[in-house]
């Protein structure tokens, strides 16, 4: 039986998995970029009612370096190398910047889910996201190769680590 290149898929449980550790990696980079903040500017990122323009904005870049990095050198987040699983292109590669850009960007898109606090309530604008990302990862259970979304339109997937 000859031996295959092909990296094997990984499941959606260590998938999810990966996501609740991320999720708690993510809230401590937010809370330590917060910190750093406050202390620049003494405790002055809201004057009161506001936040300042450019905080949200720091958090998401912050945050989204995070991932971009991570995917970029060895593949993993923190939460997947418990996991044992790794981004990767199709064929096993690691991931360029372009695809990775590709995959953070498709994966947040949820996000925007947040927005219907306008509309709706603060709760509903909470779970939109938990909801568009459950309606990302539904491909997941039916291709061959476990792609979510964000993971077809990158042209990656996880590979479970030997």
């Amino acid at each position: 039986m000859p031996l295959t290149t092909e990296p094997m898929p990984a499941s959606l449980a260590r998938r999810v998995g990966a996501i609740i550790y991320d999720a708690l990696a993510v809230t401590a980079i937010v809370m330590v970029v917060g910190l750093l903040c406050q202390l620049a500017t003494g405790g002055h990122v809201t004057d009161g009612t506001q936040i300042a323009w450019w905080y949200q904005p720091l958090q998401g870049l912050v945050v989204a370096a995070y991932f971009l990095v991570s995917w970029t050198r060895g593949g993993q987040t923190l939460g997947m190398r418990p996991w044992r699983i790794r981004a990767c292109t199709d064929q096993g590669a690691p991931l360029p910047v372009g695809r990775a850009l590709v995959r953070l960007t498709v994966g947040a898109l949820p996000l925007l889910g947040l927005g219907i606090f306008m509309l709706g309530t603060m709760r509903w604008a909470l779970w939109a996201p938990v909801v568009g990302w459950a309606l990302w990862l539904l491909p997941a259970l039916v291709d061959p190769r476990r792609r979510a979304l964000h993971d077809i339109a990158s042209g990656s997937m996880l590979a479970r680590l030997a």
